[in-house]
């Protein structure tokens, strides 16, 4: 084996005047100018001690000199670890994924992870796919998926494989759970356009197969029931588009009597509502009022602004991240996992009138 001495700084010879060694750094070279052993090195460059702080402050200027970069494939099957986290959604167009993206992306950043995200475009097989795909790349899974029930997460998810749930109704002492308190959200936002005077109140629903619709269909009903309006209940159908919104404000305007109120499952459709009413020249707030849910952040720029419930969107995604992350870390000192319900935030603005713009806590 040929032996050369490497010095990072020093021109190469032969290969034309000016320029640098491109010979790739290993561990062992860094080991060998700190005049330490491997192991050291590997310990000072990951954190975990081991070694002295006069010791660890040498090599990391050797390794520096060197311009070492650890090379990520063996590190990962020393530790057995890929530093990145697998994410599958439902879809990853629209305001709500890009914030929910963003959020776990900072926090996974923040932590040294890296994201890899999967959209499931609503069909089941699509998301099997992705799961399985993901083995082995990740370190642990979110998943946000209307196909993942205890069946389809027991078919294609390894046992031991940490992962948390986003908004989901499955039950499971294996999996995390962290949820959006979508029923109590929704139940308060019409609890709001009662007390405020209006009578009919129609709700614009989105895929049957959601979590997130289901609980806040269930809001709205139970609000209505508890008000003696259970009979005046009017759910149309829409699947959390703008276009579905758009349809259902049309259906709006041909009932008789007409609602005087819409509450939409989602901002995006109650956007598209907006619209419908306004090339009819009808009149928000004045002659229907119109709310929505989520509170992306376009909700208060729109005219008029719109009333909605406010998720933390990017704080949920960070939230679903950190959770994943301590069950990564102490996996056989984690207790069971419960299921955790994030707060929603009421926010009124000027689409039912009034313009208050500081949220109240639900």
């Amino acid at each position: 084996m040929k032996t050369f001495t490497f010095r990072a700084d020093s021109p190469s010879r032969g290969r034309g005047k000016g320029r640098r060694d491109t010979v790739s750094v290993t561990i062992k070279d860094v080991a060998k100018m700190a005049n330490v052993s491997v192991a050291s090195v590997s310990r000072a460059l990951n954190g975990h001690g081991g070694v002295t702080p006069e010791t660890q402050k040498r090599i990391r200027e050797v390794a520096a000199r060197l311009r070492y970069v650890p090379h990520s494939a063996a590190r990962s099957l020393i530790t057995r670890r890929t530093q990145t986290i697998g994410a599958l959604l439902p879809d990853l167009h629209g305001a709500f994924f890009s914030e929910l993206i963003r959020g776990i992306d900072i926090a996974a950043r923040a932590r040294g992870l890296y994201l890899l995200v999967s959209s499931s475009h609503g069909d089941a097989a699509e998301a099997a796919v992705a799961l399985r795909a993901m083995q082995g790349r990740v370190d642990g899974l979110l998943v946000m998926s209307p196909h993942a029930d205890q069946v389809f997460l027991d078919d294609n998810l390894p046992v031991l494989l940490p992962t948390v749930l986003m908004n989901s109704h499955v039950t499971s002492d294996r999996h995390a759970v962290l949820d959006v308190d979508d029923y109590g959200g929704a139940r308060t936002m019409v609890e709001h356009l009662l007390a405020s005077g209006r009578q009919r109140i129609a709700f614009i629903a989105g895929p049957e197969v959601n979590h997130d619709v289901q609980e806040r269909a269930r809001g709205y009903r139970d609000a209505l029931e508890v008000a003696g309006k259970a009979d005046t209940a009017c759910i149309l159908p829409g699947d959390f588009t703008e276009e579905s919104g758009y349809r259902a404000g049309k259906q709006v305007l041909e009932m008789s009597p007409r609602p005087d109120a819409i509450f939409a499952a989602n901002d995006m459709m109650a956007i598209g509502c907006l619209s419908a009413l306004e090339e009819a020249g009808v009149f928000v707030p004045e002659d229907i009022g119109v709310a929505g849910f989520d509170d992306i952040p376009m909700a208060r720029y729109v005219s008029p602004p719109l009333t909605t419930v406010r998720v933390r969107i990017a704080e949920l995604g960070a939230a679903a991240l950190e959770r994943l992350v301590g069950i990564i870390e102490a996996p056989d000192d984690a207790p069971p996992l419960p299921r955790e319900t994030v707060s929603t935030e009421l926010v009124i603005r000027a689409s039912c009138g009034g313009g208050e713009t500081v949220p109240r806590r639900l």
